[in-house]
């Protein structure tokens, strides 16, 4: 079997599981922790930052953990230009009064000395929204993938993210992946710009000029930090929403997506193939990702690899 049938017959699954790196995650060895530990633990599907490091990252967790094979995928995340996962935080030192409180609140560590690693930044906004004196501003990184072409060749699935009130934009950069790819496509959208009626009228105008495509529904992107049901309820509403639409593809559920999620989805009797899980997943294994020996200790990556199967079995049984 060729791994474009592998993917295909995956995606018709009712328990698929995405792990989400990070679209804005520029951390290449936490990216190859991850892949290694969760492909390890089960998991099969891969999304990345779109770069050649990224990507070769992930090539070397997946041969860590000997799953570099045709049953193993990744997908990398390209989007429209005023997408939150394409955006950092930069702190403005005129208005910083070093409270550290942008420090204790960041998932991902990337805020010391009052400055942020914009390699470990992935824009989840947390700092912004929660600077009392404003000194935080998000900004737009560079998301131009026409030069990324010769990686799309390499990859199994490409992820737009279209959560942006420029329809023409949207439209332009859907022709150019169309016109220069030909694996599977995930569309991700989430309700903050577009009415019901106008999410559901695009996404079925971009599907009927693109079969092999799947729907990501995107739910409160990079919240899924918290472990709660009301964390995971826009995502859940709003594959709902897609399903009763009548759209035919397979439809995937993420944006604070967490532990809750599937139990949701069955509480509702919500038919999807599958969750892709970010924020949460990278969150329960952290302490041991952030060691510089993750991938040397043996003993350490097996007490995450233990966390890491009773979350994915949790997904995917």
């Amino acid at each position: 079997m060729n791994k474009v049938h592998n993917l295909k017959k995956y995606l018709t699954l009712k328990n698929g599981f995405k792990l989400i790196c990070g679209a804005n995650n520029e951390n290449y060895f936490e990216i190859e922790k991850l892949v290694a530990l969760y492909s390890k633990a089960g998991c099969k599907f891969f999304d990345i930052n779109a770069s050649f490091d990224a990507y070769k990252a992930a090539i070397n967790g997946l041969k860590y953990s000997n799953c570099f094979d045709s049953e193993h995928f990744i997908c990398i995340s390209v989007g429209t230009d005023d997408d939150m996962h394409f955006k950092k935080c930069a702190i403005d030192f005129n208005n910083c009064t070093h409270c550290a409180k942008c420090k204790e609140i960041c998932p991902q560590k990337a805020i010391n000395d009052f400055k942020i690693d914009e390699k470990k930044c992935i824009g989840c906004l947390l700092c912004f929204e929660n600077c009392p004196t404003g000194a935080i501003k998000p900004y737009k990184t560079d998301n131009d993938f026409d030069e990324l072409f010769s990686l799309f060749s390499l990859v199994d699935c490409i992820e737009f993210h279209i959560s942006s009130s420029d329809v023409v934009e949207i439209k332009q950069k859907w022709n150019k992946i169309i016109s220069n790819y030909n694996g599977l496509i995930s569309i991700c959208i989430n309700r903050s710009v577009f009415s019901e009626k106008n999410t559901i009228d695009l996404l079925n105008e971009l599907i009927v000029q693109y079969p092999y495509t799947m729907i990501q529904a995107d739910g409160k992107p990079m919240s899924g930090n918290i472990n709660d049901y009301n964390t995971t309820l826009q995502a859940v509403a709003f594959a709902d929403l897609i399903r009763k639409s009548k759209i035919s593809c397979p439809l995937y559920v993420s944006g604070g997506t967490n532990s809750k999620t599937k139990e949701l989805l069955k509480l509702f009797s919500i038919d999807v193939n599958g969750i892709s899980i970010g924020s949460y997943a990278r969150k329960i294994v952290k302490k041991y990702i952030d060691r510089d020996d993750f991938l040397s200790n043996r003993k350490v990556f097996e007490e995450a690899l233990n966390i890491a199967k009773d979350f994915t079995n949790g997904i995917l049984n």
